[in-house]
């Protein structure tokens, strides 16, 4: 073994150590002139020089692979109140009120339908007859506090004012019904939203007597019969293929549920302008199918089959001056652009 190698033996295998985490074997194997700038550095042993340097290492890596977390709470979002200068931070669903829309995306229980009753109402007494815009991805509801804002809702939409409904993902049970609830024309969904209709079960466990529990049971079933008359009446169906229907969960797609009568359309994006289906061709060689690439316009060729024209100009397009007709006698005719000046006899 050569002289350099013994040299770099111990460095080596110190770094090692540092690297595997092994204090111990870091500070066994470390050469007395390291261990001690180390001691003269960082403290009375190596030890504390190791989880010195470790920890400075570390503080150095946070700044670089730090992981961003997303915001646990509320995001909060800018907003400017009338007549001041200066905007101020507010949680963005009391920002979404202020325009009039709410987003219903919680499972809706005796609370969550007292804040919705709330804020329907408080939009209904600041400006009667202005639209509103529900937004819903509803898990689930319980059947007597959606039939409250149901019940609302109808009223709103009786007295003049808009509801506008639009399903953004799956509207489940009593979610399927308020998203029915709105404004003729205006009940839309998402292209890949659902709807979910199924009879409500108990809200919670009842406990009694056993004619008391057959009072809850028949109390139920007389709300779950009132859900199917409002649908009947919301889809124009029948009420007996809604409760044939209804047995077992039964789903509807965004166009199923435009036929059932549940809504009115489906939003689809508009076709952008120019495109085309794309085609696939089988490679003779390899057998694989490969996308069929458009052709492109190259430079001072213009796109389409209609001929290219100035202002209603007469004769060819463009670059067809030379094209002069043979009775002017290679003049000027004002639509070439190889103009050429008479010439006198």
């Amino acid at each position: 073994m050569s002289i350099m190698s013994k040299s770099i033996l111990p460095l080596l295998l110190s770094i090692a150590a540092i690297v595997s985490r092994d204090e111990h074997f870091a500070t066994a194997f470390m050469p007395s002139s390291i261990r001690r700038n180390a001691r003269a550095v960082g403290g009375a042993t190596g030890r504390n020089t190791f989880t010195t340097l470790h920890a400075r290492s570390r503080r150095r890596g946070n700044g670089k692979n730090s992981l961003v977390m997303m915001p646990q709470g509320t995001p909060m979002v800018p907003w400017q109140p009338p007549g001041q200068e200066y905007a101020q931070f507010v949680d963005i669903y009391s920002r979404l009120y202020r325009d009039r829309i709410m987003l219903i995306g919680n499972f809706i229980d005796d609370e969550a339908a007292n804040n919705i009753i709330s804020i329907l109402l408080y939009l209904k007494k600041e400006s009667p007859t202005e639209k509103i815009t529900l937004y819903f991805n509803v898990p689930g509801a319980l059947l007597r506090p959606a039939l409250a804002v149901y019940d609302l809702i109808c009223q709103l939409r009786d007295d003049g004012c808009e509801i506008s409904t639009l399903n953004l993902g799956l509207a489940t049970g009593m979610g399927a019904l308020l998203c029915g609830a709105g404004t003729k024309g205006k009940r839309t969904c998402m292209p890949n939203a659902r709807f979910l209709l199924q009879r409500t079960g108990m809200d919670t466990v009842f406990q009694g007597q056993a004619s008391d529990i057959a009072l809850e049971v028949a109390n139920m079933k007389k709300y779950n019969d009132r859900m199917e008359v409002e649908l009947s009446k919301m889809t124009a169906q029948p009420v007996s293929k809604i409760r044939a229907d209804m047995k077992r969960d039964f789903y509807l797609s965004s166009e199923e549920a435009v036929a059932y009568g549940l809504i009115d359309a489906v939003l689809i994006p508009p076709v952008m302008k120019g495109f085309r289906e794309l085609r696939y061709e089988r490679d003779p060689w390899t057998g694989e199918q490969r996308l069929v690439q458009e052709e492109e316009t190259g430079l001072g060729v213009f796109g389409g089959e209609e001929e290219q024209k100035y202002g209603g100009q007469a004769g060819g397009g463009w670059g067809t001056g030379w094209k002069v007709d043979e009775k002017s006698g290679g003049g000027y005719d004002g639509d070439g652009d190889n103009y050429e000046p008479p010439t006198q006899k």
